[in-house]
């Protein structure tokens, strides 16, 4: 039996254990476990309370994220609404400002009628007066001629002016 090296493996081990047993070695190697434990245990709720606080601020995000997008919506929609308002405002101007402008060419087109029928009545009363005097002044001759050519030149610029 003392011959085997089994035993004196088996009996080292005893004595071994005695003498950690007797150094208090269990208690440190529980000691320790505890503060592994207790160490472990903080990390935890450490982890916990983080994951706890990091929900919370995800949760606030995720209100802003939605208000930013409903306030970014109605931002698009008001200048949508405006750029429709302004659209319509410059159609309206243009409308009114092509209708002010037909209007007076439409005025500056009859003025000019006007004054091109003037002109024509101006131009063929000179003409009357011009032919009725040549033809006149050859067919009547002396002072009643005079007298004629004058109150016929005086007649007809009335009628036509």
């Amino acid at each position: 039996m003392f011959a085997d090296p089994e035993t004196w493996v088996a009996i080292a081990f005893v004595i071994l254990i005695a003498l950690f047993g007797y150094f208090g070695v269990h208690k440190m190697l529980l000691t320790a476990l505890d503060h592994r434990a207790d160490r472990i245990r903080t990390e935890l709720d450490e982890a916990r309370r983080l994951k706890e606080e990091a929900a919370k601020v995800l949760a606030d995000y995720k209100s802003r994220r939605a208000s930013a997008e409903r306030e970014a919506a109605e931002i698009v929609t008001n200048a949508k609404a405006e750029a429709e308002r302004i659209a319509t405002e410059a159609r309206a101007k243009m409308e009114d400002f092509v209708a002010r402008r037909t209007k007076a060419a439409e005025s500056k087109i009859a003025m000019a009628e006007a004054q091109a029928v003037a002109d024509v009545r101006s131009a063929a009363a000179e003409a009357a007066v011009q032919a009725a005097t040549t033809v006149l002044s050859q067919t009547v001759k002396g002072k009643l001629a005079d007298d004629l050519v004058a109150k016929g030149i005086t007649e007809v610029r009335q009628k036509l002016n």
